[in-house]
């Protein structure tokens, strides 16, 4: 594993050294968003994700850890596995959709996020958090969740997207249905696309150290 000093700053070493800088293995560890619900073979964020990174030039092997369903508990639960299964250099953890789709507080969200991130950044391994809008509700809930994102991420040292929906509230409300599934929640192909686009710099950032 590669610490925090970057990996690609690691692998760029390697090359002057005359050796073949290996790829390094990124960890997409997330719920439905990153597991390609409702899509085609091909057309979720994994393999989207991992045509950006080629086409910027971006060295990395993006590794699919995510599960549809999962909630920020679900995520304590399996980070583990995940990290012993596949030793990546390198973690994207994006969780906390279902949890407020559940209802859940914002506080027991962030116990769990903190947990996860513990794991996935042991011995300095590189973090992206991956923040979302919270969805209607309360007020003071939604502030809530607003501030759990930037806090974890200084907490942990991590670089932070701070909304993986943005590119598509950024659009005009009239197209919101063009880049989604008929759920209205989960974003199509081209919503991913765009998502990708937005994820795709801050995994560079994230490499780089």
């Amino acid at each position: 594993m590669i610490g925090r000093r970057g990996v690609l700053a690691g692998a760029g070493a390697m090359a002057l050294a005359g050796a073949a800088p290996p790829r390094p293995r990124v960890l997409a560890f997330g719920d439905s968003l990153f597991a390609g619900y409702g899509l085609a073979r091909g057309q979720g964020m994994v393999p989207q994700l991992q045509a950006w990174l080629d086409r910027d030039g971006t060295p990395a092997t993006i590794i699919p850890a995510a599960l549809s369903g999962d909630t920020t508990y679900g995520g304590r639960m399996r980070i583990g596995f995940s990290l012993r299964r596949h030793r990546p250099d390198a973690v994207i953890v994006e969780l906390g959709g279902n949890d407020m789709l559940l209802g859940w507080s914002a506080a027991r969200a962030e116990a769990n996020l903190d947990a996860i991130l513990t794991q996935a950044g042991a011995g300095g391994r590189p973090l992206l958090l991956v923040g979302l809008n919270p969805i209607p509700g309360e007020v003071g809930w939604r502030q809530a969740w607003h501030a759990i994102w930037p806090r974890l991420a200084d907490r942990h040292g991590a670089v932070l997207l701070p909304s993986l929906y943005a590119p598509l509230a950024a659009l005009p409300k009239a197209r919101h249905r063009d880049y989604l599934l008929a759920d209205g929640i989960h974003p199509n192909a081209a919503g991913i696309r765009l998502m990708a686009a937005a994820l795709g710099p801050k995994v560079r950032q994230m490499l780089r150290g």
